[in-house]
């Protein structure tokens, strides 16, 4: 496969040379125009081009992440709560989330750069919410392995609770 890369590489590279103009030009070559394929495009205004963009303002790409904002600002006014009521389950699945849906986004085609940025700082939110409940259990147990084995409890405990009812709704159905 990496063979195959560098040979189109390579023709890519013949052909733009044997077409270039200026230093590179051959004789009787065409060189080529440094111009945009499409001037309707440039005709267009800036809020034309942004409504008709693949990633515009009717499309879903442009209003998850707008409506995505208000998960990130919940999590920033919870940073004023104490760490004894937040939720461990919570803010460690938006650290979940914001992480993975932030690569999500710079791999999907149209790459959705909008939505990876409020992916990102609602990973960010959630790494600090979790980081401030890790610490205030540790200050209360004393040790580490305390702690560590209380968060291991509360995820257990939330497992268990998502398999009960995901199997009471399979039984009902």
């Amino acid at each position: 496969m990496s063979s195959r890369v560098g040979f189109r590489f390579l023709n890519n590279a013949r052909f733009t040379f044997r077409n270039a103009s200026g230093p590179f030009r051959r004789p009787g070559g065409t060189g080529f125009r440094f111009q945009s394929s499409d001037a309707a495009a440039e005709q267009q205004s800036t809020f034309q081009r942004m409504w008709n963009s693949p990633v515009g303002v009717k499309t879903v790409h442009f209003w998850a992440p707008v409506m995505k904002w208000a998960l990130v600002i919940a999590g920033i006014s919870d940073f004023s709560r104490p760490p004894e009521k937040l939720s461990l389950t919570q803010n460690a699945a938006l650290m979940a989330t914001g992480a993975i849906w932030t690569r999500w986004c710079l791999i999907i085609k149209p790459r959705n750069v909008l939505l990876a940025a409020v992916n990102f700082f609602l990973g960010c939110v959630g790494v600090v919410q979790v980081g401030r409940i890790y610490s205030w259990q540790r200050s209360q147990s004393g040790s580490d392995a305390d702690a560590i084995k209380e968060i291991a409890n509360e995820a257990e405990a939330t497992a268990k609770d998502v398999v009960e009812k995901t199997e009471a709704a399979v039984k009902k159905s």
